[in-house]
This record gives structure tokens, sequence and C-alpha cells, in this order.
């Protein structure tokens, strides 16, 4: 009976570019988490409003 072989397998170096680096700064737009969710409650406020009136 033949010895079997072991099978080195390497898969795609670094991962295939789909590393990313969160301390890079990207660029685009900064709001504060706040304003957003602030705007949403007014654009809810509003269309309860309008549906109201």
């Amino acid at each position: 009976m033949p010895a079997l072989k072991k099978r080195e397998y390497s898969g795609p170096a670094g991962g295939a570019g789909l590393i990313r680096y969160f301390d890079v700064d990207e660029g685009g737009p900064k709001m504060d988490p706040r304003f957003v969710v602030g705007i949403v409650i007014a654009l809810i406020l509003l269309e309860l409003l309008t549906s109201i009136l």
C-alpha cells in the first residue's frame, strides 16, 4: 500500500486585500449621532402632525 503524501495548502496572501485599517481617516461628513436622532424624531413628528391636520 503506497504511503499517503501530505498536501500543504496555503490560502491567498494577506486575505486578498480585504484588510481594513480603521485608524486611517477616510474623510467624509462627520455628524453627531444625537443630531441624526433629532432629525429622525423631527421627521416623525412632522408626519404625525400632517396626518392629524
